[in-house]
């Protein structure tokens, strides 16, 4: 790959080839890395709380961020807060095990904002007071502490 010219993919959209590892850091060319998520699958919302989880329990929050984000820009707009507060909690737990502590407390908090909404009725199951309650007690901690392992913090989307 000329590493002077931007990815692009078969339609000329830029985008970045480089392989990534479980947090969604690049890595060098020719460095084996974590399959990415494909962009644009449209799912259910029980599969994509399926994917997203087992993402999360993987330690991969990053990649679940972007299960929510497809949720988000293919349901309904009245669901586009919901998924949009889920990924922003995916994309804080990322951040937050990368060592950016003061961006990932900020998103995590943003996402339980997001989700304040849908506290009283919980849709598809989610456990939306106690995704919030976890996001605000990360933060806490991750504006204080050492680097957070991602794995281990991944939070139960469903009640």
């Amino acid at each position: 790959m000329n590493e002077t010219r931007r990815d692009r993919d078969d339609e000329g959209r830029a985008r970045n080839a480089r392989p990534r590892d479980g947090l969604g850091r690049p890595l060098p060319y020719g460095t084996p890395g974590v399959e990415r998520q494909p962009e644009g699958v449209v799912r259910t919302p029980a599969e994509t709380l399926r994917e997203a989880q087992r993402l999360l329990d993987a330690g991969m929050p990053f990649h679940a961020h972007e299960v929510f984000e497809d949720a988000w820009k293919s349901g309904p707009e009245v669901e586009r807060e919901l998924w949009r507060g889920l990924a922003q909690l995916a994309v804080g737990l990322t951040h937050s095990a990368r060592g950016n502590t003061a961006g990932g407390a900020r998103l995590l908090r943003r996402g339980a904002g997001a989700l304040a909404p849908f506290a009283g009725s919980g849709p598809y199951g989610i456990a939306v007071a106690a995704l919030s309650d976890w996001a605000r007690e990360l933060a806490g901690r991750v504006e204080s502490g050492p680097t957070v392992d991602a794995a281990a913090e991944a939070p139960r989307l469903l009640g």
